[in-house]
């Protein structure tokens, strides 16, 4: 198994899956989007989890919908081992019933949908925000808040807001207004992937005591000219986050066998190879 992190009681390894790719979520553009629904029937989900597991992932970051929930049920009922971080699903009409069902689903850890903190903290809406954690926290599990913006993070530090975890994009994709396509059904493009914004999400990263997960690290495929690319992406990733902390990475290994290549690089740059 790849080298691990605690997030609250749950031992998590460093590299764990993003689900981005298996919900057909590609941050480029609508054909993007349906390539990866076209690729991904639930089968190719769950061998590509099972591939993350044989080459030492312990851990999957994947939204709480009725789709997911089927198939993390299928994926363990057939003997899947992963531990699964639950996004909420903020197109349920219910929020309180979304986190019904994600626990009841047998999420491991649970986390605010990121797109949806940014929303609330940019209209001021911090009490809500909270009193959404608390739900969370009523669950008994792990609790994470996600965002896209690095002031989100040092607020809810200043404030001692009740989380164990953050899960911090390295693109500031909220510069604009924007709503999850989850909700829209319409695929985000032009979204604001600015190389400015990278640093400045590490820095808040490091300057926290909470374990991070830092996803995008990618940029949702804008870093992954060649293989060159994407290796210099993990080595600076695992450089400027802390040791207690991790990397999210949605994998579409249609061409080519991500899994196997990032773990790769994720043990290089933990000075395994």
């Amino acid at each position: 198994m790849l080298p691990t992190i605690r997030i609250g009681t749950l031992e998590v390894t460093r590299l764990i899956v993003g689900g981005n790719p298996f919900s057909g979520n590609s941050h480029v553009n609508a054909e993007l989007s349906e390539a990866m629904r076209d690729y991904f029937t639930t089968a190719r989900i769950k061998e590509t989890l099972h591939r993350c597991e044989e080459f030492g992932i312990n851990t999957m970051q994947m939204r709480g919908d009725s789709h997911i929930m089927r198939i993390v049920r299928e994926y363990r009922a057939e003997g899947g081992t992963m531990k699964w971080i639950a996004q909420t699903a903020s197109e349920f009409l219910s929020y309180e019933g979304n986190v019904r069902q994600i626990a009841a689903a047998g999420a491991d850890a649970i986390y605010h949908h990121g797109t949806k903190t940014d929303s609330l903290f940019k209209e001021g809406k911090y009490e809500e925000l909270r009193e959404r954690l608390a739900v969370l926290r009523d669950t008994g599990l792990p609790v994470g808040l996600a965002t896209h913006m690095p002031q989100v993070i040092e607020y809810a530090e200043e404030h001692n807001w009740d989380v164990d975890f953050y899960m911090g994009c390295v693109y500031n994709i909220s510069r604009r207004d924007r709503v999850s396509s989850a909700i829209t059904g319409i695929a985000n493009s032009d979204e604001p992937f600015f190389e400015e914004d990278i640093p400045v999400m590490y820095d808040r990263i490091r300057k926290t005591n909470k374990p991070c997960l830092a996803f995008k690290i990618l940029g949702a495929t804008r870093r992954c000219q060649s293989q060159k690319t994407v290796r210099a992406a993990f080595l600076e990733a695992f450089r400027e986050i802390k040791d207690s902390d991790g990397v999210i990475v949605g994998m579409y290994p249609k061409d080519i066998d991500q899994v196997r290549l990032n773990c790769g690089y994720t043990e290089e740059a933990l000075g395994l190879r």
